[in-house]
């Protein structure tokens, strides 16, 4: 009853489409009367030639279940050839953008964050710019009760001044595409992949980053950087700091992010799945598994010390370092429907018409979704 009573509010409502000089689309609902202060910002983020027109039905549905809590933010800023700039590049622009939204909608107070592919990488790299750390409050210098002692709280964590609930990516290859069957396109063949590797300048910076080959300048690849902070960007802290962090993957038929890439496993940790799905409301889920962290592990980390990193196996780092943190995993698959082969972008639900299989996937995301 009580949800029913949401859509029809939903309804009753306005939903407002603004779009900045940039292009950036904010999504909100108004209400006759009613002075619209949502506390919690949304970020969709795009994937590789993607556009803020990609999350359009996500965003719409998740503003029909919280019509007056959020602000959804879909992304332009990094669109069409602009994603080829590289993830550090992009990365700067969303926080640049992010910090431009929140200056419009002063009753924020909350911030969650949705990467589809690329965009999944873009964002954790803007939240690694955005990351805050707010000092102690301080006591009172001029205390009657000296000996009484008042509390000091500890510094919290924050994402541009707001407190981080979500981070959900979707596709997201978080240990790049290069080699290990990371590109089902490529069938596993080390030819494939080598000449991948070598060809990736084609998808410009970007393309680099990806496959890992942009270590030439005398550092690590960026991807292997963002499992750990550096001076001034702070990578693992800001994702830490995230109430939850989840990834969507998809477990077959998705020829250009693997399943293990996206779901941060190594291949022998992939779980073997029943028939079926897990839930009936959600046909294509068909594995969840709770947050779960991996023990630290102290080894020598040798790519910290000049040109290490070239002997050393990039993708047990990162999967190393990212799973330290607590993720749960939801697994999906579209094995029986038409739409199986576009399961990259079915997943996201990118074109309505084309890939609407993916519906039930959004609706598990906004209903494991608290404002």
């Amino acid at each position: 009853m009580e949800k029913k009573m949401l859509k029809n509010k939903y309804w009753m409502g306005c939903l407002r489409a603004e779009a900045d000089k940039s292009g950036n689309v904010d999504l909100t609902v108004d209400f006759p009367g009613q002075l619209a202060e949502p506390t919690h910002l949304v970020v969709m983020v795009n994937g590789l030639i993607g556009s803020a027109q990609n999350w359009r039905f996500a965003a719409k549905q998740m503003l029909k279940k919280y019509p007056q809590d959020l602000v959804v933010h879909c992304s332009k800023r990094n669109h069409s050839t602009q994603t080829f700039d590289g993830v550090d590049v992009m990365g700067e622009r969303l926080a640049e953008e992010v910090r431009s939204v929140i200056k419009r909608y002063p009753s924020l107070q909350k911030i969650s964050f949705v990467g589809h592919s690329l965009g999944g990488l873009i964002a954790r790299y803007a939240i690694g710019r955005l990351y805050e750390l707010e000092s102690r409050e301080e006591l009172p210098q001029n205390s009657d009760d000296i000996g009484d002692k008042c509390p000091i709280e500890e510094p919290k964590e924050r994402i541009a001044g707001l407190e981080p609930v979500y981070f959900i990516t979707s596709a997201t290859p978080h240990l790049g595409s290069r080699g290990h069957k990371q590109v089902p396109l490529f069938s596993g063949s080390h030819t494939l992949e080598r000449l991948a590797t070598r060809m990736s300048w084609c998808l410009g910076k970007t393309g680099k980053h990806l496959f890992l080959a942009d270590g030439d300048d005398g550092k690590p690849p960026l991807l292997l950087r963002m499992v750990s902070d550096c001076r001034d960007l702070k990578f693992i802290s800001a994702l830490r700091c995230f109430k939850r962090r989840i990834a969507y993957a998809n477990t077959s038929f998705d020829h250009l992010v693997g399943w293990s890439t996206s779901s941060i496993r190594r291949h022998t940790e992939l779980p073997k799945l029943q028939r079926g799905p897990v839930n009936e409301k959600y046909p294509h889920i068909v594995n969840v598994e709770a947050p779960v962290t991996a023990r630290n592990h102290e080894e020598d980390r040798s790519w910290n010390n000049s040109n290490g990193f070239k002997n050393f196996d990039m993708e047990e780092e990162m999967i190393r370092e990212l799973t330290k943190l607590s993720w749960e995993r939801v697994d999906v698959s579209f094995r029986g429907t038409l739409q199986r082969l576009l399961a990259h972008n079915t997943i996201q639900v990118k074109t309505k018409m084309i890939n609407s299989a993916g519906a039930d996937v959004i609706q598990h995301m906004i209903d494991n979704f608290e404002p």
